[in-house]
Formats: structure tokens, sequence, C-alpha cells
């Protein structure tokens, strides 16, 4: 419901990857496991979901956590779900990630596939025209962790 997030609303995303692209069974269960675990610590509960009004204070309290995890030397969750979402989106099995291939996952959010671009320029950090894994890394990290930015609303499909 637009009131509540729910956990149903998140695992959608994988379900529409694995309609998309050429991905395994093992990958999208591994995506879906991922974002189960990440969404489940951004405070959006299994049974009851996350009000809306809530997300602001759930993206803070994540954030603190997140980097808590990162100082006790814990896996990085922002890292778990990027890198979830890497596997699947490689559907060329190069080991990077082209501008098409991000395209896809702006498909299966339901965001025009004009913010890929937007994505890719901010993502494409040494400039290779291929996203490699840190770089996804850094760019959901980005997404996840800093405060807005409007130099990034494409980024944050907020443009669109």
């Amino acid at each position: 419901s637009d009131e509540r997030m729910e956990m149903d609303e998140v695992l959608y995303w994988p379900d529409r990857m694995r309609q998309l692209v050429n991905a395994s069974d093992e990958q999208i269960e591994k995506m879906r496991a991922a974002c189960d675990t990440f969404f489940f610590h951004k405070g959006v509960n299994r049974d009851t979901g996350l009000a809306r009004e809530d997300w602001v204070e759930a993206n803070r309290v994540f954030a603190e956590a997140e980097r808590e995890r990162e100082r006790r030397g814990e896996g990085s969750l922002i890292a778990l779900l990027s890198n979830s979402y890497y596997d699947v989106l490689d559907d060329s099995g190069d080991g990077t990630v082209d501008v098409e291939e991000l395209k896809t996952m702006m498909k299966a959010f339901d965001v025009p596939q004009e913010a890929a671009y937007t994505f890719f320029e901010k993502g494409d950090t040494d400039k290779t025209g291929k996203l490699e894994r840190p770089e996804l890394v850094h760019l959901f990290r980005k997404f996840w962790m800093e405060p807005y930015d409007p130099q990034w609303d494409g980024v944050y499909a907020f443009k669109y």
C-alpha cells in the first residue's frame, strides 16, 4: 500500500529481475535473501512492513548501524545487496555491468530507463565504460548512506 512498505513489495524486485535477465534460480534466490536481510535491517518488518512516515528515521538508524558494522569489521549489508544485484545484472557474464545491463535494473524498479545513464555516469569513476563491482557498491552506498544531494537526482530517480 502507499502508507506502508511491505516485504512483498521489496521481494517483487528480484522476481521482476528473473523476468528480465538470464539469471539462474540460485542467483535470484540469493538476491531475494539479500533483499530480505537488507530491508529487514532497514526496518521493514516481515509481517507488518514499515510505515512510510517512519522511513527517514529507519534510514538514519540503518546508516548508523551500517557504519558500526564497518567499524567492527563486519560485512556490509549494502555490499550484500549490491553484490547480489551485480551478479544478476552481469547478464553477459563478463564480470562488469554496462549501461544496457543497468537499464534492466531501472526497469525492474519501474524507473525510466533514462535514469541508468545518470546512475552509470556517476558510478563509472574510472571511466572504463563498465561498472566494476566496487563501483556499484560505492553507488549503492551513496544512495543508502549519504544525505540527499540534488546533483545526484538522476541516481535517486527524482527527476523522472
